[in-house]
């Protein structure tokens, strides 16, 4: 029997297949009744199960990084595919094919890497070209941010989505800065490069998508700032000069600022026109990556509406173009 990874399963689909476990939680419903969560993992990614009427004994049979087999049907529930399992239990290592849960970079990592390369040394100012060379020389690092998501369910949340967004938002920030000779395009290019920086720590992705204990008690804004000292430096020990401070104070407050607002785990506002650009170039990609995957997998093919989604409060309009050609008739006759 073919196996359906998690990113193709489909609404009421019956499963019956091994995944790996992480994050479990024994929760309690509204009535008092415990009930056990489970984030389950493959080589597509993961997906939220539930099993009811749950006790301690089910939660204490497996531990997180086990892998389990799960019966139960795939469900769509407030825009987001979870399953609700009717039995779970641990199974022995040596019964699975470890290229099952592999995660697998959703883009072309190796395409991305080369073409961030490129823009970095392609900037004109020395300090900064210095100071992206002991990124780009960091094996660990750079292996780090070909694997890692931008996020664990809302944009980019996909093995190798971090180092598709941060490229994006470069590539994006070259056709913006020739439109306003106020900025300073390199400042731009690199703090667009360094402000997410800190998910290649914050996030846990080796299985499945989630939180370091460094990256909950701590965070990637602060985690990214940390990271920017370290290559600061080695950037001196490599040049024998130091990066100047204006300069560094401008790339820690973009980072600091990118969220743009309070509410949104932002500790500081944008405060510098290259710290307003970023900070709006950063949502535009994250929203636009956020729409269209939802687009994607909305399970309402008939429909030229997704379904309602509450964190946006809202539906998308799919739009009836592919309809109309399908039916025949060439509407610029």
């Amino acid at each position: 029997m073919t196996r359906h990874y998690v990113n193709q399963f489909s609404h009421q689909e019956a499963i019956d297949q091994t995944f790996r476990a992480g994050e479990k939680q024994l929760r309690t419903n509204r009535n008092g009744n415990l009930y056990l969560q489970v984030e389950l993992f493959d080589r597509g990614g993961s997906i939220t199960s539930r099993l009811w009427n749950a006790n301690e004994e089910v939660y204490r049979s497996f531990d997180d990084g086990d892998y389990v087999h799960v019966k139960g049907t795939a469900q769509l529930y407030q825009g987001a595919m979870q399953i609700i399992a009717t039995k779970l239990h641990r199974i022995d290592p040596t019964e699975v094919d470890p290229a099952d849960f592999v995660p697998l970079p959703a883009v072309d990592v190796d395409r991305l890497a080369i073409r961030l390369g490129e823009m970095l040394r392609g900037m004109e100012d020395p300090a900064l070209k210095t100071l992206a060379e002991c990124f780009l020389i960091d094996e660990g690092f750079m292996a780090k941010l070909a694997l890692a998501p931008a996020g664990t369910k809302n944009h980019h949340a996909y093995h190798g989505g971090l180092l598709e967004h941060v490229v994006t938002v470069m590539e994006v920030v070259l056709r913006v800065a020739p439109c306003y000779p106020q900025l300073n395009r390199d400042l731009l290019l690199f703090g667009a490069f360094l402000h997410d920086l800190g998910k290649t720590d914050e996030l846990s992705y080796k299985h499945g998508l989630g939180y370091s204990d460094e990256g909950q008690l701590i965070g990637h804004m602060v985690m990214a700032v940390e990271l920017l000292n370290e290559k600061l430096v080695e950037a001196e020990k490599l040049s024998g000069e130091p990066v100047p401070p204006e300069t560094v104070l401008r790339l820690k407050h973009m980072i600091l600022s990118h969220h743009n607002e309070y509410a949104f785990g932002s500790p500081k506002l944008p405060m510098t026109v290259e710290a307003v650009a970023l900070a709006m170039l950063d949502n535009l990609d994250a929203k636009i990556n956020t729409f269209t995957g939802l687009i994607e997998i909305d399970p309402n093919t008939d429909s030229p509406w997704t379904t309602y989604n509450p964190n946006l409060e809202r539906k998308l309009y799919k739009g009836t173009v592919g309809k109309t050609r399908e039916a025949g008739g060439n509407s610029d006759t």
